[in-house]
């Protein structure tokens, strides 16, 4: 039995050099013999290797999609302006400013859909398992999906690098229900 990825929803962040660094030694499932790192511009592409000889060197197979930023990362919170006294604006003033060290970090951002996110059916799956592994060493973001291990369907939260329980819930979907505002197109008297 296969396992599959049906909805997938990431808002994850990490710095780039934490992707790296994580794929210097990482633990890949079975079926990926590495991960190729590739960057285009300001996006970065983790492709799946197979160690399957019998899949084609031609076929796409699933690759991790990330856009990348920059964000100045301050090594302290700066503090609020403190005045002297009575001094009001004067004293604020005498005061010399320290300015507070910072660097630009560029950042891994893994955001949107499963389509956005998680491309190609081939090793899809080993893939997404990849994907699980980064949003555990990301500190900030959300990884939400639904998948089936065994045809049975499971949920998956993963919230700024900890797996939290999840649950899925089977709701009405708003687009099948026409409404009372609607047109109905097919049963239109003025559309022969």
């Amino acid at each position: 039995m296969t396992s599959r990825v049906y909805r997938l929803h990431s808002t994850l962040e990490l710095p780039l050099e934490d992707v790296h660094d994580h794929f210097d030694d990482p633990d890949l499932p079975e079926v990926i013999d590495d991960v190729e790192i590739t960057r285009r511009n300001n996006t970065l592409i983790l492709s799946a290797i197979s160690d399957d000889e019998s899949i084609s060197k031609y076929t796409p197979t699933a690759q991790l999609k990330a856009s990348v930023t920059e964000n100045r990362v301050y090594e302290e919170e700066p503090e609020p302006p403190r005045g002297t006294g009575g001094g009001g604006q004067w004293g604020a003033l005498e005061e010399e400013e320290e300015e507070i060290e910072s660097e630009l970090v560029e950042y891994a951002c893994f955001k949107g859909d499963r389509e956005t996110v998680l491309q190609n059916t081939t090793l899809q799956f080993p893939m997404f398992e990849v994907l699980c592994d980064i949003a555990e060493i990301a500190e900030k973001g959300t990884l939400t999906a639904i998948i089936a291990v065994d045809g049975e369907l499971q949920a998956v939260q993963i919230v700024d690098g900890e797996r939290t329980p999840a649950s899925i819930t089977v709701t009405e979907d708003p687009a099948d229900d026409p409404g009372e505002d609607g047109v109905d197109w097919r049963d239109n008297e003025f559309i022969h």
